[in-house]
């Protein structure tokens, strides 16, 4: 397919900047992929639209999202952890303000990062970075490594731990440019850019349809005997890079580091073999257990890292069922939507998303895609 046939208008007002006020009460749509059904609006017992007080349609919510699962499903999880990854500092002699965006460690005893700096032409192999007026956190830039890539050695003498402890403490929330550009990050926003169940520390951005899961909805789901797996895609920033292709099969998507552990494995795949609903939770979810499914269907122990590129025409080997938010326009992860519940049938949802006055975005509404 090509870039163009995932354009479509998002009005600004639609991208939301701030999550619901509880983490279960964003809107759900639903698709059923077969017959190409979409859900908006709660039903009553003869299938009619409800309303509410005042005459306005009823919308399903995220905790309606129990209603099409039963006892022995099984819901797939990512429970990578986002770290404050963007830092501000200035540069030595100029004072110039830089920001910092951390990527990864590679080397902790030498202290080196791999970053983004922004303005990055200011910004040099040698030059130092401080990151505070009078502390002790200093970087070397020691390598260029794209246009605004670059390796930093933070000049600090400690223990590893603190020396973490003290850069995150100067971090904040890595929230995508689109909400950054339109309001500052403030503290609470590492709580709600974080999944509940988040517990290994390597994402730059979070798991967004994560984010909708409460602890009330996941008690209601484990009474139901609804089965939880956990596997874990640290994830990076590739999802929001532009793609500067008009042919699909010419992008490449940026690494990241994934791991599916063996009881991930159990828990999956003997709901498979029992002929029960396997539902990954976010498009993250949904290309690591591509990346580590196998021929027979079944998820695979897995440790390395992917690039898999998911757009249609692709046949998903692994989930019969895929819940994951509205996104931007020509985005990979509207792509990997696309390929699962089908061009025409997503497309139309996106339409009525955006006609109906749906939250687009990694704090927005969300689509769950079943099939019949």
């Amino acid at each position: 397919m090509k870039l163009s046939q995932f354009k479509f208008r998002l009005p600004e007002e639609l991208v939301a900047l701030e999550p619901t006020a509880h983490r279960d009460e964003c809107r759900l749509m639903v698709l059923h992929r077969k017959s190409g059904k979409i859900e908006m609006t709660k039903q009553d017992e003869e299938g009619n639209d409800l309303k509410d007080e005042e005459g306005n349609p009823d919308y399903l919510d995220f905790r309606n999202i129990l209603d099409y699962f039963d006892e022995d499903d099984t819901f797939i999880f990512n429970d990578t952890k986002v770290f404050p990854a963007r830092l501000y500092g200035t540069k030595e002699k100029t004072d110039a303000k830089i920001e910092v965006f951390l990527l990864r460690e590679l080397n902790r005893d030498l202290r080196l990062w791999d970053v983004l700096v922004e303005p990055a032409r200011k910004i040099r192999i040698g030059n130092k970075l401080f990151f505070e007026d009078d502390g002790p956190m200093v970087a070397e830039v020691i390598d260029n490594t794209t246009s605004r890539g670059r390796t930093l050695r933070f000049l600090y003498d400690c223990p590893h731990d603190e020396f973490k402890h003290e850069l995150f403490a100067l971090g904040e929330a890595p929230l995508p440019r689109y909400i950054i550009d339109r309001r500052p990050a403030v503290p609470e926003d590492m709580e709600l850019f974080q999944t509940i169940y988040a517990q290994k520390e390597g994402a730059v951005t979070a798991p967004a349809t994560g984010l909708h899961f409460s602890r009330e909805l996941m008690k209601r789901m484990e009474i139901r005997g609804i089965n939880f797996a956990y596997i874990t895609l640290h994830c990076g920033l590739g999802n929001f890079d532009s793609i500067e292709v008009e042919d699909l099969t010419k992008h490449k998507m940026s690494s990241e580091q994934m791991f599916v552990e063996k009881e991930a494995c159990e828990i999956v795949n003997r709901t498979k073999e029992a002929g029960h609903r396997v539902c990954c939770v976010g498009v993250s979810t949904a290309r690591a257990t591509e990346s580590a499914v196998g021929t027979d269907g079944l998820l695979k122990e897995f440790e390395g890292w992917t690039n898999k590129f998911i757009f249609p025409p692709y046949e998903f080997g692994m989930s019969n069922a895929l819940v994951a938010n509205f996104y931007h326009p020509e985005s990979p992860m509207m792509m990997i939507q696309a390929s699962f519940g089908g061009y025409d049938n997503v497309y139309k949802c996106y339409n009525q998303a955006v006609k109906n006055g749906y939250k687009f975005g990694c704090f927005g509404d969300a689509l769950l895609i079943v099939d019949d």
